[in-house]
């Protein structure tokens, strides 16, 4: 269990490069602009002019530190203490384990890997050389999800019995990311458990303590975003269609309207990677890009909507639920059954309902974090952040919260759950698929 990272942890300022300037890597490098007493950024690795051009002049970086590849990064001498790895999915393995073997702490963004060989690689590589390695589970930093942990082990609602666990991805995010966007196709990101909902399985994996998953099951598709479903006068693209007014993943409506608004931030600022979004700049990208698609005229594969059934040691269940067409946007909702009461978590407080008194008590953690220049997950982001610096600084791995053994196992999880919807059948962990 990590500990409060900014009390009583040395003010030691941590270098760090970013191997990935994108959304992720640039926001969380905003922690050097809150705290510049406490972590620099010295150096930014990425293909695209724009990305990499933007972070250095953010940072100041010096131009021998900035490069193309992160190969030619990790062929240097090292020369920072830490490395934040923002890559996408399926090109974290191999930088990960570049810069572990150089003696980099490492920050590397959710999912660890898009394969349970990876995922085991990168673990072995960091716990070989000795370096500390932070997963963007951001969730575990949220004051108000730790707080039911601590409940949980605090004995208030006895023991474990059963986890209810949901999450609404919002109509108009799973539009953006999963079927427009960048992790829309198995063969070029990961599948949808894996991509969006690791977050979840491993908070579920963290609820449940140390038991072991020993069985579990999935049933998922694509649902809506086919062609099948595409209405009768509906165009190729969005900014050409009859319909489009009638349409609500309206891509007309998702962005335009957005960046008339005066909002460049997500998810605006995505569809615009070599600019800065303006109304020319995204009508530009919605004419020519993936983003001003029909959802009904992508190659988008992954699921809309899965559940995942687990069984853990001692009998407790869990029940999770991932669902695209919401009007809430990842705001989860958690009930967690005891034999002395229940937990209930509305994407804003905790209830506990003890079943002796008959009476309810609400908590609501004090959220301290500043604005971070991104969504901020409500401000995780920031809160895995001050964690991850204050354990580089102190040389401290008790800060972190999302460390290699226990994510391992829960991203472990992810994938037999994966291989349960595939295969039709129930999974008992760790078998070899012959039974």
């Amino acid at each position: 269990m990590g500990q409060n990272s900014s009390q009583g942890s040395k003010m030691t300022l941590v270098s760090v490069i970013v191997v990935g300037a994108g959304c992720r890597g640039d926001g969380y490098s905003n922690f050097a602009s809150i705290h510049p007493d406490r972590m620099k950024v010295v150096g930014v690795a990425d293909p695209r002019k724009f990305a990499r051009t933007k972070l250095q002049k953010k940072h100041n970086i010096i131009e021998e530190n900035v490069f193309e590849d992160w190969e030619s990064m990790a062929e240097r001498e090292k020369f920072a203490d830490a490395v934040f790895i923002c890559t996408p999915d399926r090109l974290h393995k191999d930088p990960a384990v570049a810069f572990a073997k150089k003696g980099y702490h490492i920050l590397l963004e959710k999912p660890m890997a898009t394969t349970a060989e990876d995922c085991t690689a990168i673990v072995e590589a960091c716990t070989q050389k000795g370096v500390m390695l932070s997963v963007g589970h951001v969730l575990r930093y949220d004051p108000t999800i730790h707080k039911i942990k601590e409940l949980i082990d605090e004995g208030a609602i006895g023991d474990v019995i059963h986890i209810q666990h949901f999450e609404p991805v919002g109509f108009y995010h799973f539009a953006h990311s999963f079927v427009r966007g960048n992790w829309r196709n198995e063969a070029e990101s990961s599948f949808a458990l894996l991509a969006k909902s690791c977050h979840d399985i491993d908070l579920i994996h963290h609820w449940a303590g140390a038991r072991r998953c020993v069985k579990v099951s999935s049933f998922g598709s694509v649902s809506h975003f086919k062609k099948a479903d595409k209405p009768t006068g509906a165009g190729d693209c969005c900014l050409d269609c009859a319909i489009e007014p009638h349409c609500p993943y309206s891509a007309s409506k998702l962005y335009l309207s957005s960046v008339k608004q005066g909002n460049t931030g997500w998810p605006v600022s995505v569809i615009c990677p070599d600019s800065y979004p303006d109304i020319e700049s995204v009508t530009e990208a919605l004419k020519n890009g993936p983003y001003g698609r029909c959802v009904y005229e992508c190659d988008n594969d992954v699921c809309t909507n899965q559940v995942v059934n687990m069984e853990f040691e001692g009998g407790v269940t869990a029940a999770f639920s991932m669902v695209a067409f919401t009007e809430k946007l990842c705001q989860r909702q958690t009930t967690i059954y005891g034999s002395k009461g229940e937990l209930s978590y509305d994407g804003k407080g905790v209830r506990v309902f003890d079943f002796l008194t008959q009476r309810s008590t609400k908590y609501n953690p004090q959220n301290n974090a500043p604005h971070f220049g991104m969504n901020g997950h409500g401000g995780a982001d920031y809160h895995l952040m001050d964690a991850f610096i204050s354990a580089v600084a102190n040389n401290d791995p008790s800060f972190i919260r999302s460390g290699p053994e226990e994510t391992l196992h829960s991203h472990l999880l992810v994938f037999e759950a994966e291989r349960s919807r595939v295969e039709s059948r129930v999974v008992f962990c760790g078998d070899d698929g012959r039974k």
